[in-house]
């Protein structure tokens, strides 16, 4: 069978249209993200999480941003809410990994085995609020220590855990999602943005990239689209080898038409690009510019997979998670 496109696309609505099944048959991405546009009840999601894969194949991977607090498209009353992860700063790593078990156990019950999350930025001051509380600390140790115990704990659940944004968000004095943002900070004073994903390097996560312009790696173009960064910082430095997915196209931060800036993330050294609106004939023009899925991109998915394989996924007693993760936050607040 010839390989998928290296294209991580989003969908319209609750269902699958006609249109978006003619799509997916002649087009073939490598897989689908969903959003709260996508989702209205677990029978509802179930059913459209099934029909991808009627069309796409029984391992097709779906992706969601389920991270907790403010990112989160599982929400009550049909899903339980999961704390950000600021909430966790000097918790057990038992509790962020019991957490993030019964997060990935509610994603993977609906079909959802991509995972995107955890966020190992830094939670600096003066930074834009975008990052805020869904980063686990300023402290890189900290980082680290709870974003290893997030990416078991996903794992342990059957999912792939996407660490972000590589190589390090945290400086951001914008938002990314509205316009480009340029951090000056030197190459020494960036090392302790990268020691977070250099510790996690080795997880099995996939990671997804930050379109961020860093002056000390590249003038001219953000992380996403920049050859320099992806294989001195990122495939280098940081020595991450694992599937590297663009954050979102379709974000203001680049600028461009879909295909063109999917074929400058591939170029550049991304694995996967990821397209979001779903709006039909972007996500057309992203599988068109995509090209297939690489044999190098293959064998990066494939060992992720063996990290989250769902014959691994261990028995667990979820009232206990709970009440393991909440004894540890009752103590914290």
């Amino acid at each position: 069978m010839a390989h998928p496109r290296a294209a991580i696309i989003g969908l319209a609505g609750h269902h699958l249209s006609t249109d978006e099944v003619a799509m997916l048959r002649q087009w073939r991405p490598f897989g689908v993200i969903l959003f709260a546009r996508n989702i209205a009840n677990p029978e509802q999601l179930r059913s459209l999480t099934t029909a991808i894969r009627t069309e796409l194949g029984a391992e097709v991977p779906i992706l969601v941003d389920q991270e907790g607090g403010r990112v989160a498209r599982l929400r009550p009353p049909h899903w339980p809410e999961f704390p950000p992860a600021a909430r966790f700063e000097a918790g057990a790593e038992a509790a962020a990994c019991a957490n993030a078990t019964l997060l990935g156990l509610e994603c993977r019950d609906l079909g959802l085995d991509v995972v995107c999350a955890p966020v190992l930025d830094l939670r600096l001051p003066g930074a834009h609020g975008i990052i805020g509380d869904r980063s686990f600390s300023a402290d890189p140790d900290e980082v680290a220590r709870l974003g290893g115990a997030w990416i078991r704990g996903l794992q342990e659940a059957g999912t792939i855990p996407v660490i972000k944004h590589i190589p390090g968000h945290g400086r951001a004095a914008v938002d990314s999602h509205l316009e480009l943002p340029r951090v000056t900070a030197t190459a020494r004073e960036l090392e302790a943005d990268l020691a977070p994903f250099t510790a996690l390097a080795a997880s099995g996560a996939w990671a997804m990239t930050a379109h961020i312009l860093y002056t000390a790696w590249d003038e001219q173009r953000p992380a996403t689209l920049s050859p320099l960064v992806i294989e001195q910082v990122i495939r280098g430095a940081i020595g991450f080898d694992g599937p590297l997915v663009s954050d979102d196209l379709a974000m203001h931060a680049l600028r461009g038409e879909p295909g063109g800036l999917a074929r400058e993330s591939l170029d550049a050294g991304c694995d996967l690009v990821l397209h979001c609106t779903g709006v039909l004939s972007e996500s057309v023009a992203v599988l068109r510019g995509s090209g297939p899925l690489s044999d190098r991109a293959e064998g990066r998915l494939a060992r992720a997979r063996q990290h989250s394989l769902p014959g691994r996924v261990m028995v667990h007693d979820r009232t206990a998670l709970a009440r393991q993760r909440d004894d540890v936050l009752r103590n914290l607040a």
